[in-house]
């Protein structure tokens, strides 16, 4: 399964039971992508982002105020180091992929992001680890079966070295039912107050080209739905349905727009139905519309949702924490005392 696919079932799990909670982290290394930092490590809770480090500034910081609570004192420090080693294990991990694709050059990123979820009603928990190689699958962790899954030729080699680990295939089944569930528990608990806020979207109707947008934006949590009607009836063709992007202000936003023709649109009668768990769901009609006007969009928040994008779209990522010596080449491990996937303290 795509790494977008795996975040569109969390995100729609979320919404229809209002009970599904998932940890994830996000590891980027990426090769001549000028003015951006070459790796990126993001960790978040329910869509919410909670601590952050970037290659510039060699710093692991909380992006939360309560998450020092959830914490020891010595966390970001200790956590500070293992990330800077993870750094340079990834940046390694782009020189590996780019051999085995016979790349001298150009714009390459390793990816990785793995966390699990857990469904407070009906208890069941669930872990995922995926990697990419520019853009495309790489591997996957068969939790069930516990055993790596690859799906490109370039990867065999590692998928069949990570098998033959069995302690460590272990280690991951233990992280991925246990630890990881219980980081997850810990974070709600302590950040129960921001997590459990219910913001209600501001929604807009407006004609953009040869199609109409209904755009909502300012909710929180992430999980929206957003419908188009016609004569009543729920549209599946000529709708296209965005994803669900971050705000600068920890809130989201998402469009749905809808293309028909202006006899059509003159003709039958369309709405757009806005759903979220703050409250009552919106309706919008023609009577709502309004002509977009590039002229005064303010550019503020759009810079702020542009490098929220950047951060966390090209951070889809998880690695290893520190190379080891005299191996011959292959996607590096993680040093057992710093253990990246065993515990989420170690990111």
């Amino acid at each position: 399964m795509k790494i977008a696919a795996v975040l569109a079932v969390i995100c729609w799990a979320h919404l229809v039971s209002g009970v599904t909670h998932s940890l994830q982290y996000f590891y980027t290394a990426s090769s001549e992508v000028h003015s951006f930092p070459e790796f990126i490590a993001v960790g978040m809770v329910d869509g919410l982002q909670i601590l952050h480090y970037d290659s510039n500034s060699k710093q692991l910081v909380p992006k939360q105020d309560w998450v020092n609570k959830a914490v020891d004192p010595q966390y970001w420090e200790r956590n500070t180091g293992v990330a800077q080693g993870t750094q340079q294990s990834f940046k390694a991990n782009v020189d590996i992929a780019m051999q085995r694709f016979n790349q001298t050059g150009g714009v390459h990123t390793v990816q990785n992001m793995y966390g699990c979820e857990w469904d407070d009603e009906s208890k069941a928990a669930d872990g995922f680890d995926q990697y990419g190689y520019d853009g495309e699958d790489w591997l996957s962790l068969d939790l069930k079966n516990l055993r790596w899954i690859s799906t490109r030729s370039q990867s065999l080699s590692t998928q069949n070295k990570w098998n033959s680990d069995k302690a460590d295939l272990e280690m991951y089944k233990n992280y991925y039912t246990t630890q990881c569930i219980e980081w997850l528990k810990k974070y709600l608990q302590y950040g129960s107050s921001t997590m459990g806020r219910k913001e209600r979207p501001e929604a807009t109707l407006h004609q953009k080209g040869t199609g109409f947008v209904c755009h909502a934006t300012g909710f929180y949590p992430d999980a929206v739905m957003i419908t188009w009607k016609r004569d009543g009836e729920e549209m599946q063709e000529d709708v296209a349905v965005g994803e669900t992007l971050p705000n600068e202000d920890g809130t989201f936003q998402k469009r749905a727009v809808l293309t028909v023709s202006a006899e059509e649109w003159k003709n039958k009668q369309y709405t757009c139905e806005v759903a979220h768990q703050s409250g009552e769901t919106i309706i919008l009609d023609k009577a709502d519309i309004k002509r977009s006007n590039p002229d005064s969009v303010p550019l503020g928040p759009i810079i702020g949702v542009v490098v929220a994008l950047i951060v966390i779209a090209i951070a889809i990522v998880a690695g290893f924490v520190m190379l080891r010596k005299k191996k011959k080449p292959g996607f590096s491990r993680a040093n057992s005392k710093y253990p990246t996937k065993f515990t989420p303290v170690n990111i």
